[in-house]
């Protein structure tokens, strides 16, 4: 991640609508496959400061990796559950995990494929996976750039991988259809006029609010549909024979 995006992150995450939204959308894929106090073991891979932390308790007790530090605020009352370090064959665990969490991070990963056999392995039996990855590579900009992603996936892309780890697809859906004709707009301005990449910033009140607004009804209708695109794609998948 870029330096300057590291020092915004927090503020990214806890106002932007497209945090925001993406927060919401993912509880509630959550609650469809688990009742509020399950007693989980979770594990958020790419936790950050452990923003996500306070609503995954509801499920039971959360820790979390994070392989970049500036991303860590070593007062967070969350550091003590966060192991510093990459998601690689060397992370280990003396319990296996109910349900771990990797979100926007496997587009960031030169191995993909190990990630998600590490993660089958760090699984109980009848543990999960949930993730969202950005989508279709016709919408990269400048974004993914700043966010130093290898690529952009879509179902036929990421499917191979999961199957090969272990894992059965129980569930998948594009989020942010809307975002699609944007996309493809600021691609076409940013390769005419040769844009250098930018952080993104948070959009003042009167956007960021009907944005996540749209956002929102759009996961719980053209996303619930299942929508054969999207500008970000969410898998929830088990161990092959799980329930």
């Amino acid at each position: 991640m870029e330096p300057e995006y590291a020092r915004q992150y927090r503020d990214l995450y806890t106002r932007h609508w497209w945090w925001r939204s993406r927060e919401e959308a993912i509880l509630e894929v959550l609650h469809r496959h688990f009742p509020s106090n399950a007693g989980l073991r979770i594990l958020d891979v790419g936790c950050g400061d452990g923003l996500f932390f306070d609503r995954l308790a509801e499920f039971g007790q959360v820790e979390g990796v994070e392989p970049d530090e500036r991303l860590v605020d070593p007062d967070s009352r969350h550091r003590p559950r966060i192991q510093i370090a990459p998601f690689d064959a060397n992370f280990h665990s003396t319990e296996c995990y109910s349900l771990i969490l990797m979100l926007d991070v496997l587009e960031h990963l030169d191995d993909p494929g190990a990630a998600l056999r590490h993660a089958f392995s760090l699984l109980k039996p009848t543990g999960a996976l949930l993730l969202t990855v950005p989508a279709f590579q016709l919408l990269w900009t400048n974004h993914d750039v700043v966010n130093q992603h290898r690529v952009r996936y879509r179902r036929r892309t990421l499917r191979p991988l999961l199957r090969q780890a272990g894992f059965a697809i129980l569930e998948e859906r594009y989020w942010y259809q809307w975002t699609c004709p944007a996309k493809l707009a600021i691609r076409l301005v940013e390769r005419v006029f040769r844009r250098p990449p930018a952080v993104a910033r948070v959009p003042p009140a009167w956007m960021n609010r009907p944005l996540y607004w749209i956002s929102r009804m759009e996961q719980q209708t053209l996303g619930a549909i299942g929508t054969p695109f999207g500008s970000s794609l969410m898998v929830y998948c088990a161990k092959q024979g799980a329930p």
